[in-house]
């Protein structure tokens, strides 16, 4: 019996000191880096904003998500499973920021503006009739977002075509629904507020003269294969 208890205690420490080498061998996320400057969407998004935006709010997102991942990790290696529901909604908040931000910065361009090209036009041609009517119903669907959350053009894999979708707070779009996202407008109003006030239609307006539809047409490859 003290030999069969011996083996189960040596088996726990080596999985501990594993779960702890895992843990501490974890890439951090880090804030990624913009590819314009901060005044590159002038006058349609302010330099002031753009800078507070990815350096102070994207990079609260980073920093609490990598808080709330070593607490996740230390609850796994208790084997602390209320700690880890608990900390669900911290990982779903923060985690979800960092992605939808990660991605919003590449949505955008100082070059962008303009109508896509190529498939993806043809895509929003077929899905929504032309892009004026997509550019409508996103622009209505974001606008209409009760409090913060985001709009989304997206991709559904299962019927191969596109969509429009809306997010609460930094809910995730693939995590929360599976659809694929292809081209986000954040409204909330850290997004804006500096600039447009509260008159979030005009901030909806303005972000499409700043649209990177390369990256957008990028992403739909992407989600395709």
């Amino acid at each position: 019996m003290l030999c069969r208890a011996d083996q189960i205690r040596r088996c726990a420490a080596a999985l501990s000191q594993t779960i702890n080498l895992v843990s501490a061998s974890r890439q951090k996320h880090t804030l990624p880096d913009l590819t314009y400057d901060y005044g590159a969407l002038e006058p349609h998004i302010s330099a002031e904003i753009m800078q507070l935006h990815h350096s102070k709010h994207h990079a609260t997102y980073v920093n609490n998500l990598n808080i709330t991942e070593e607490k996740y990790q230390e609850a796994l290696a208790k084997g602390d499973v209320t700690a880890q529901v608990a900390l669900q909604p911290a990982l779903k908040f923060n985690g979800g920021g960092h992605i939808n931000h990660t991605i919003f910065w590449t949505n955008l361009s100082p070059n962008g503006g303009g109508e896509p090209q190529g498939e993806l036009m043809e895509a929003i041609k077929r899905d929504f009739g032309s892009f004026q009517k997509m550019k409508e119903k996103m622009s209505a669907s974001s606008v209409a977002v009760q409090g913060s959350g985001w709009g989304w053009l997206c991709y559904e894999k299962e019927s191969g075509r596109l969509r429009i979708a809306t997010c609460a707070n930094q809910d995730p779009l693939h995590g929360t629904t599976g659809l694929i996202p292809l081209l986000g407008i954040d409204v909330w109003e850290h997004a804006y507020y500096l600039q447009y006030k509260n008159v979030r239609p005009d901030y909806v307006k303005a972000i499409w003269n700043v649209i990177n539809w390369e990256n957008v047409s990028e992403r739909l490859q992407t989600a395709k294969k």
